[in-house]
């Protein structure tokens, strides 16, 4: 598997609408930068999020998973996450991956750098959809993370071969998926 380069990026995001909206250079002024990097593209989080509360007592269960442990925010500027807790946002940036690409995420160092951790799990091959992102609060202390500004690096790697089954072919849960996706069994 080769790492994509910039030109690389630009040419699928731009011809083949891999990412929507797209922003073709690195924007850094006063704010956690964001768009095309050297060898990815670094996407923002929107200001849509649901941070965990506990106030009803709930069980955190993947098979069961209930909305009541979220709070919802729509914010313009900045959310708040409370200490040792997290929070699900998504990216501005609709992604569409082609077939012989698989994508990692890693989480910008600004965040990491104050205990926020961005987790986010591969993009498999002709997998779409606004892309969800978690934000963990390490620390015992609030924690703000901003909207409309950088969150976390993708990464393409391109494949020697094309996959004989995509994700689209599977017809995975999250495919096409708008808005922070909360987990589906």
């Amino acid at each position: 598997m080769a790492v994509m380069h910039d030109t690389w990026i630009r040419e699928r995001a731009t011809r083949d609408g891999m990412i929507e909206p797209f922003v073709d250079r690195l924007e850094r002024a006063g704010v956690i930068s964001y768009g095309l990097s050297s060898y990815g593209y670094d996407a923002r989080v929107s200001g849509e999020f649901k941070v965990f509360t506990n106030v009803d007592s709930a069980v955190v269960d993947p098979k069961a998973f209930s909305d009541k442990s979220f709070v919802d925010r729509h914010v313009d500027d900045f959310v708040i996450i409370p200490p040792n807790s997290f929070a699900l946002a998504r990216t501005v940036e609709y992604f569409r991956i082609p077939r012989d690409v698989l994508v990692i995420c890693l989480g910008k160092s600004t965040y990491a750098r104050c205990g926020i951790i961005v987790n986010v799990t591969p993009l498999e091959p002709e997998w779409e959809g606004h892309v969800t992102l978690e934000f963990s609060n390490t620390t015992p202390l609030p924690a703000r993370v901003y909207a409309n500004e950088g969150a976390c690096q993708f990464i393409f790697l391109q494949g020697a071969e094309t996959c004989a089954v995509s994700y689209r072919d599977r017809k995975g849960k999250y495919q096409g998926q708008q808005g922070v996706t909360l987990p589906r069994l």
